[in-house]
């Protein structure tokens, strides 16, 4: 019988949910007896990420339970996989008894005490069939993660590595840069403290280049505080990329300042590329990291400065974090084992 799945989000973008998302649907496209459907807000940018990707799309026009309702009563699934709390609360508002995955993609911070979303998510989990979450932290931070212990595990987030590279190859462009930020521009991701430190580095090192690569509310602010540092002729705002691996795979060092994270697939698609990452300590990162073996994790600004510095300008290191990052990569980006999980959940 053939399997229906419906994956649903509640972002017009495409960033690091909705690319786990995508990677889940690649992995089945081989499978006879699995159809897979994406369905998200309306937004050119995840259109066009989703066509590229040969993906279908069910658009919903706006974030609502109806929204929800009306996609799942007009696609009629065999079973839905919900991408992080909203969407998982939704689902379980609207699903009826068509059984459904929840899928957490951060840790949190407003759901790790009472407080009404992690009151409103948990009846989605008690509802839910089975709850991945992206890292030890995620899973442990939120408050009530205690009850749901049966019908959790936890799944490490995972890249297709040989995809990766024909996306690199596929770019004949050349880059220069020296350091690259690939995210949302929000408030998690604390881009303004990322300009900071970039403006740092260039004080250093006043030939340096940095690509900050993605869009989000806060663009403007950052475009703003660029200015302000002056800057402009260190950072270039390159905007959404549908495919930004080159970019990466040019630089010497992939920074983030995030204030919390899952496992980003940004830094995990760094380090099979071999990019060394400079970040905060925040959830999965710490995870991924191995403090001066493949990258580096500071709570100092300053401190990711020097690391940043001492990257670009020492070439024995770069090539030690290098070497250390693809061996990460190749021990931790399992394929054919994150499938296994996936399909045991939705059996």
């Amino acid at each position: 019988m053939m399997k229906k799945i419906l994956h649903i989000t509640m972002s017009n973008a495409y960033s690091g949910a909705e690319n786990v998302a995508c990677q889940i649907i690649s992995m089945f496209k081989m499978d006879s007896d699995v159809e897979m459907l994406y369905c998200g807000v309306e937004g050119p940018n995840i259109r066009n990420a989703l066509k590229e990707r040969n993906i279908s799309f069910i658009p919903m026009r706006k974030r609502s339970v109806k929204e929800v309702a009306r996609v799942i009563r007009e696609v009629q699934p065999t079973m839905i996989h919900a991408h992080d709390m909203r969407a998982s609360f939704y689902v379980a508002l609207t699903c009826g008894e068509t059984p459904f995955v929840s899928h957490i993609h951060n840790n949190n911070f407003d759901s790790r005490g009472i407080s009404l979303k992690s009151v409103l998510y948990y009846y989605a989990a008690r509802k839910a069939a089975h709850i991945f979450w992206v890292s030890k932290s995620a899973y442990e931070g939120y408050a009530f993660h205690n009850q749901f212990q049966k019908k959790s595990s936890i799944l490490y987030n995972v890249i297709d590595k040989s995809a990766l590279y024909e996306k690199v190859k596929a770019d004949e462009k050349r880059y220069s840069y020296d350091i690259v930020y690939v995210g949302r521009l929000t408030y998690p991701k604390n881009p303004q403290r990322l300009v900071g430190v970039l403006a740092g580095v260039a004080k250093q090192l006043p030939k340096m280049k940095a690509a900050i690569i993605g869009t989000g509310e806060l663009a403007g602010e950052i475009e703003k505080e660029i200015k302000a540092l002056h800057v402009e002729n260190n950072i270039d705002m390159l905007g959404f990329c549908t495919n930004p691996y080159k970019i990466m795979k040019s630089a010497k060092v992939l920074l983030m300042t995030s204030r919390w994270e899952g496992l980003p697939m940004c830094a995990l698609e760094a380090m099979a590329l071999g990019v060394p990452i400079v970040s905060t300590p925040t959830d999965g990162l710490k995870e991924l990291i191995e403090n001066g073996e493949n990258g580096f994790l500071s709570e100092d600004d300053q401190v990711l400065q020097e690391k940043c510095c001492s990257i670009l300008t020492n070439a024995s290191l770069h090539k030690l974090l290098h070497i250390s990052a693809l061996g990460k990569a190749h021990q931790i980006l399992n394929i054919d084992s994150y499938k296994k999980e996936i399909e045991r959940a939705y059996q």
